[in-house]
């Protein structure tokens, strides 16, 4: 049974020690290493003893092609690092080569980031838990028939397709830097699904997220993007965030939510260029679970791999209810660069450098769907 909004909730936690393991390349800014960082702070806080914690199995090649194109997925099961030539024009088509780099493992990769989420998913399904959390998912860009943005297989996509089996309507949020396009994508025709995105809008990867990209057919009205410009912090986020999210759930009425928490829209992210501290990350986590439907937390951007930790970390405590410390535990401390400071900081910040793209005021003429 699903808790009150005043009980506690019932957390699963998903994790495959493997994960760690593998490595996108020389240079590279995607490093699956952050995962496994932040498990290991997960666990030196003590915080297991609040969650079940399982290690998912691997999505099967049925599971992934529910989604993704039965040729794509060939192909990724099929290149390694020593076949690449053989595999040229397949690159070229799939858009694998230089941000989707092939590299040792590929596949399993994506099989244990999907494997996780849909995992995570059927738990939600079976009502055995109010939160599901799955870090090394969120992979929010890869498309149905290509890689794109370091991701290749699309688990949030798979995840939505499983919750899509028991819930009529799934609401989709993402906080991460950079556009949801693939899963905005995927249900851009569809009134089941609703996508909400904030981010980083301009002269910025993916290039799409356009305030007037409202979704399609059916799904009209139903893609809803709310862009941004560069250092906005915690205060000016939440007073966008907090009243689009309460009148989307007024109108859309979901029966269950899934949160890509991409840690690149934190201050000092090598890759991202907004402005929030680790605790005004976990503000957005909080105020979804919250809302008190069944919540799928997923991972995704976050290119300073010590402040992806630590956001993961503290945003795992918001969904179990726990008030950890900013001294970071010591067994884990070794898990973190030398040059950094041993806490966790989630209210460090930068300096506020510029306003928000647009009025949260414009955004009511634009949500207006009925529920159906």
């Amino acid at each position: 049974m699903m808790s009150t909004p005043h009980s506690r909730k019932k957390i699963c936690y998903y994790y495959d020690s493997d994960v760690g393991n593998y490595y996108y390349g020389q240079g590279h800014p995607m490093k699956p290493h952050r995962i496994r960082m932040a498990h290991n702070l997960i666990l030196n806080y003590g915080m297991y003893r609040k969650m079940e914690i399982y290690r998912p199995q691997k999505a099967r090649y049925d599971d992934i092609t529910r989604y993704h194109s039965d040729d794509y997925i060939m192909f990724l099961r099929s290149i390694r690092p020593e076949n690449m030539p053989e595999y040229a024009k397949q690159m070229q088509r799939f858009n694998v080569g230089e941000d989707c780099p092939v590299f040792d493992g590929l596949y399993e990769f994506c099989t244990i980031s999907a494997g996780g989420s849909i995992a995570a998913a059927m738990k939600l399904n079976r009502r055995h838990t109010d939160i599901a959390i799955n870090w090394a998912g969120g992979l929010h860009h890869a498309k149905k028939c290509e890689a794109s943005g370091f991701c290749y297989v699309n688990d949030i996509v798979l995840a939505i397709l499983e919750l899509l089996k028991f819930h009529q309507r799934v609401l989709y949020v993402d906080v991460d830097c950079h556009h949801g396009d693939g899963v905005e994508e995927a249900f851009y025709t569809t009134d089941r699904v609703m996508t909400l995105s904030f981010h980083k809008y301009g002269e910025y990867f993916p290039g799409t997220g356009d305030l007037k990209d409202i979704g399609a057919g059916h799904g009209k009205f139903y893609a809803v993007n709310f862009p941004l410009r560069d250092g906005i912090d915690d205060d000016s986020y939440q007073s966008i965030f907090q009243p689009i999210v309460t009148k989307v759930m007024e109108s859309f009425q979901p029966s269950a939510i899934v949160m890509q928490c991409g840690a690149d829209s934190l201050t000092g992210d090598r890759l991202g260029c907004l402005n929030l501290t680790v605790k005004g990350h976990g503000r957005c986590v909080d105020f979804i679970k919250r809302q008190n439907m069944p919540l799928l937390l997923l991972g995704g951007g976050g290119y300073t791999v010590r402040n992806v930790a630590r956001c993961w970390t503290y945003e795992t405590s918001v969904a179990i209810d726990a008030d950890i410390p900013n001294a970071i535990p010591e067994d884990a401390i070794k898990d973190l660069d030398d040059e950094d400071e041993e806490k966790v900081n989630p209210d460090q910040r930068l300096p506020s450098t510029q306003s928000l793209y647009t009025s949260v005021w414009y955004f009511h003429v634009t949500v207006t769907p009925q529920v159906k």
